[in-house]
């Protein structure tokens, strides 16, 4: 039995001999710290062409459902050749080719069928412009290569175009296309981000024509859609010294000094994009998670943004942040990769998000979203350890920490906790001489919102922690609050330890399917419950697992 207050607590513990010294949680309602930015809701993958199937049009469906926030979804190859068949780390949509003069071809069935499906299923695009059509690269052939990719190998799609006015026009002919189709207003709510990581494989070009690339996109883009929000660069994780915070830092300062190669005029940025990732490892028989450094990843962009006088009040975005860099790869081959389908995964998104929010006040930056990179893959097998949000339908734990920071809302108030580690510390050693046990609260109304995580670098077994929240400025007229607890953890909102107990079906029946459906729901952990309040002070005591995500949603009505 799991999350039961105050009155059920000390049996609880009893009965799963936990020895652990019990942590404190306080939450301060009188004490205001802004508005909580929904940092959460933004969402990716490689394989654009999954958005048309079924399994993609559902798994919007549920992004959307998740939050009542706009939910922003971002997605490679948006702009390749080919027939539009997705390929592990491939798709195409075949929207521009040219004819024996040269002259530009439109073609806009396959693009528009994925942005119906977003439209569709009313979230936004933040549109990712890449990559380079066969007729447009510089370097055509050979244009693609099946993944896996060995060392050397160079790909048409990921050179810069051999006509930069061609290049912007096909910019233009997309904005104004998606203008005529889906209105100005709609259009006018999404971001245009220029390429994917042009500090490595994916731009075969040099910086400077990235930034020629830039300034060509953007004005294609703005060509039809004045008030558009345009931005980049969308760099892989910069570290103190490295190649991508030097890529950084240099678009930054083309943008605030130089002419657009385009107009002559200014540089428009409206938000800054680069990524942010973690380095798991395979240590002695299981996964040791490396949080540490993707919050380093982030520390050092943040830094370097500020430092750009012109542009440190601009929005952040970052555009992809993991626990590591290969969504496609296989725990089979990476056995690194294997913490993606329990509950490891949420836990650590839960104290990414609480370091990121961290970092940017200590930086004086503005976030405003870190953007998951899993979606769903086809024709693999259930529950293969592909980074994904669902396999095959059935929703994974990852998912259901959305579902909790969906609950989230209005305006952060203050939350302290005695398991808490300061990422700074994380940043410099990781989570792994003990576990964090931290919280994050929001007020809305008449009510609260306390997400509470147990995490540890480590994914091995040891034993839970019992969690004392304190809950301070419930107003004086309220006598009694209605408590709700939702819990990720190996016996809540996990579908894969369902799964294991079927025996682990390659092919699931259509009775285990719809049981690992309903197993793939965010779950209370035990029954609502009215807590007395005293002097406007109320208190919960919940048992709190290893790996374990859990909600409480506090409501009162002054009675």
């Amino acid at each position: 039995m799991h999350g039961r207050l105050i009155a059920g607590f000390l049996l609880v513990a009893a009965a799963s001999g936990f020895g652990q010294s019990t942590i404190d949680v306080q939450v301060d309602l009188t004490r205001d710290q802004g508005v909580f930015m929904p940092v959460y809701r933004w969402f990716g993958y490689d394989e654009s062409n999954y958005t048309t199937t079924q399994n993609g049009q559902a798994l919007l469906h549920e992004l959307h459902d998740l939050t009542p926030e706009p939910v922003y979804v971002r997605a490679h190859f948006l702009l390749t050749t080919g027939d539009g068949k997705p390929e592990l780390k491939w798709s195409s949509s075949n929207v521009y080719s040219e004819d024996a003069n040269g002259k530009p071809v439109y073609d806009w069935t396959i693009l528009d069928g994925i942005f119906d499906a977003w439209v569709g299923a009313h979230v936004r695009p933040f549109v990712e412009l890449g990559f380079m059509p066969k007729a447009l690269s510089s370097h055509p052939d050979p244009y693609h290569i099946p993944w896996p990719t060995k060392p050397g190998d160079v790909e048409g799609w990921s050179f810069p175009p051999k006509d930069y006015a061609k290049w912007r026009e096909l910019v233009r002919q997309v904005a104004a296309h998606m203008v005529a189709r889906y209105g100005l207003a709609e259009v006018s709510t999404w971001y245009w981000e220029v390429w994917n990581e042009p500090d490595i494989f994916y731009w075969h070009g040099t910086e400077d024509e990235y930034n020629r690339l830039y300034d060509y996109a953007v004005a294609g883009v703005r060509a039809a859609i004045p008030g558009a929000r345009v931005g980049g660069p969308a760099t892989t994780g910069p570290s103190p010294g490295s190649k991508s915070a030097a890529f950084l830092d240099a678009f930054l300062r083309h943008c605030a000094r130089d002419r657009s190669a385009a107009t002559g005029g200014l540089v428009p940025l409206d938000f800054v994009s680069f990524h942010a990732k973690g380095s798991p490892h395979f240590i002695d028989g299981h996964v040791q998670m490396g949080l540490g450094r993707e919050l380093q990843n982030a520390e050092t962009g943040f830094a370097i943004v500020h430092a750009a006088e012109k542009f440190r009040g601009l929005p952040i975005i970052l555009s992809e942040a993991d626990p590591e860099g290969c969504g496609a790869c296989s725990p089979e081959q990476h056995p690194e990769d294997a913490y993606r389908n329990g509950t490891v995964y949420p836990a650590y998104t839960a104290a990414a998000m609480q370091g990121l929010l961290e970092l940017a006040q200590r930086e004086h930056v503005n976030l405003i979203g870190f953007l998951t990179w899993a979606f769903e893959f086809e024709n693999q097998p259930v529950f293969a350890g592909r980074r994904t949000l669902a396999t095959h339908g059935v929703d994974k734990p990852e998912l259901n920490f959305f579902r909790m920071a969906g609950l989230l809302g209005g305006g952060r108030v203050a939350a302290t906790s005695s398991g808490a580690i300061p990422a700074e510390s994380v940043v410099a050693s990781g989570v792994r001489q003990q576990p964090e046990i931290d919280a994050l609260a929001t007020r809305s109304g008449d009510g609260a919102a306390i997400l509470v995580w147990n995490y540890q670098d480590d994914d091995t077994p040891g034993p839970g922690v019992p969690v004392r929240v304190a809950i301070h400025g419930i107003p004086s007229a309220v006598h009694r609050v209605l408590i709700e607890e939702y819990r990720i953890d190996e016996s809540h909102s996990n579908a894969l330890e369902v799964w294991k107990r079927m025996g682990s079906p390659r092919e699931p029946s259509a009775e285990q399917y719809a049981r690992l459906r309903e197993a793939g729901q965010l779950e209370m952990a035990g029954s609502p419950r009215w807590v007395t309040v005293e002097h406007g002070d109320a208190q919960a005591e919940i048992e709190l697992p290893r790996e374990s995500v859990d909600l409480l949603r506090v409501a009162w009505s002054g009675k």
